[in-house]
């Protein structure tokens, strides 16, 4: 990308900050799909993120709406982590192997190796039945660029058959690998192996690890295993990596379920009022992940000694690390349905626009359209339809889809209810989702 003579990433940010200096609003909104320079969802879930030269990369899961399968890992770029645009997918599926076809890729981390300049990518690889797992890597020279899959991780010349993964680079460079239940391994100095078992079974029964260092200490966030379901997360601390590691608990307010969301990574982030801990969290929407499947990004503190996501922001500011409203006319819809096909439509006049309502163990999947009305009364889509999410865990009234921004027009947005009943079982034959169909839309706030 080009412009006046500025080119590769200092010109995407010089382009991406005038267009957020242009824009109404340049915020991180939780639970709703997200939109990049396409106006695609940004597909990147059980990711990370990589900040460098002025930009931040998210790497994660390229999901697909219809099955759990691997179809690579994408990587989406933005100055601001707010506007995003689609770089590439940097692993696609192998012809064979473990990242073959008919197997699944989880989990996906990148940490640039200071010792080898390259970059390193790191993967939890399994068959569909969740069976034969592998801690892959790949490594690539660029950020972006196409990274090459090397095969399964080794310690001590042995396979390392575990799942769930994390990573973390400490401040003297040293590279570590979190695994499942709590064992964390130190890195080579290469990053392409695992050289020490420094912790061991810190966490059993949990998932999902991620490490931040805040305050003087370290903390490893875990999640219960609950399949595609969230759950209340918890933290351990400690003065170093290698311990000792201690439980402090839940870090969300209890019954919240994380903001019904299971923890991913943190991300320090600089605003103009300092550096803030970023909670990086998943809400999986099974089985259509592609367009319903969203981020919970929040600020994490540490008061009193302890680690806390205190307050759930909906919608806040990354310049300022402060809450702030989605501004617009708002216009009452009071929409409530079970029945698969019924549908409400709203016409406004704007450039963005946002719908509220309920989520909570008796709702599911809408699709949610804009079409542009034209001069002489004809219409064309504009944006969607895709599958947007009533389904929460944990009871929550806020924004449930807000549009990517749209030339400012006559338009009408439409919800349609699905019908589908969102329900799946672990391997143990558990039942988990929803019990009903019921979407719910109370209000649209139209942005001008």
């Amino acid at each position: 990308m080009l412009f006046d003579g500025v080119d590769g990433a200092a010109g995407e940010v010089f382009l991406l900050s005038r267009r957020v200096a242009m824009s109404q609003q340049s915020l991180i909104i939780s639970g709703v799909p997200w939109f990049d320079d396409r106006g695609r969802t940004v597909n990147a879930h059980g990711g990370c993120i990589v900040e460098e030269r002025g930009l931040y990369y998210l790497f994660g899961e390229y999901k697909t709406d219809e099955e759990n399968r691997f179809a690579g890992f994408s990587c989406y770029s933005s100055p601001d982590l707010v506007y995003w645009t689609f770089r590439r997918i940097v692993l696609p599926q192998q012809k064979n192997g473990p990242t073959g076809p008919g197997r699944i890729g989880e989990r996906v981390k990148v940490m640039r190796c200071p010792a080898t300049g390259r970059y390193v990518m790191y993967m939890h690889a399994d068959d569909l039945e969740y069976c034969d797992p592998y801690i892959c890597y790949a490594v690539c020279d660029t950020i972006d660029g196409d990274y090459e899959f090397r095969g399964p991780l080794t310690f001590r010349s042995e396979l390392i058959r575990r799942w769930d993964l994390g990573v973390f680079q400490d401040d003297d460079g040293a590279g570590y690998l979190l695994v499942h239940e709590g064992d964390i391994y130190r890195l080579a100095a290469d990053y392409q192996s695992a050289e020490e078992l420094v912790g061991e079974g810190i966490a059993l029964g949990g998932e999902a690890p991620a490490v931040a260092k805040l305050g003087g200490r370290y903390w490893m966030l875990f999640s219960g295993k609950t399949s595609w379901d969230c759950n209340d997360n918890y933290c351990l601390s400690a003065p170093s990596m290698r311990g000792p590691w201690t439980y402090q608990g839940l870090f969300a307010p209890e019954g919240t379920m994380t903001c019904n969301s299971q923890t991913l990574y943190v991300l320090p982030v600089h605003t103009e009022h300092g550096e803030i801990a970023m909670y990086m969290g998943d809400r999986w929407s099974y089985p259509h992940q592609a367009s319903a499947a969203t981020y919970v990004w929040q600020r994490l503190s540490v008061n009193h000694g302890r680690l806390r996501l205190a307050e759930y922001l909906p919608v806040w500011s990354p310049v300022s690390g402060e809450a702030e409203p989605f501004e617009g006319r708002r216009i009452a819809v009071g929409f409530r349905s079970d029945r698969a096909g019924e549908s409400v439509s709203v016409p406004f006049h704007g450039s963005r626009v946002a719908l509220t309502g309920r989520a909570d163990q008796w709702g599911s999947y809408a699709r949610v359209g804009i079409r542009g009305i034209g001069p002489g009364g004809e219409s064309a889509m504009a944006a969607g339809p895709i599958f947007v999410s009533w389904y929460a865990k944990s009871p929550d009234s806020g924004y449930r889809y807000v549009s990517p921004e749209l030339p400012e027009d006559d338009c009408v947005l439409t919800v349609t209810v699905t019908g589908e009943v969102p329900q799946w079982t672990d391997k143990s034959g558990q039942r988990f989702g929803s019990v009903g169909s019921m979407v719910d839309v109370d209000e649209v706030i139209v942005a001008q």
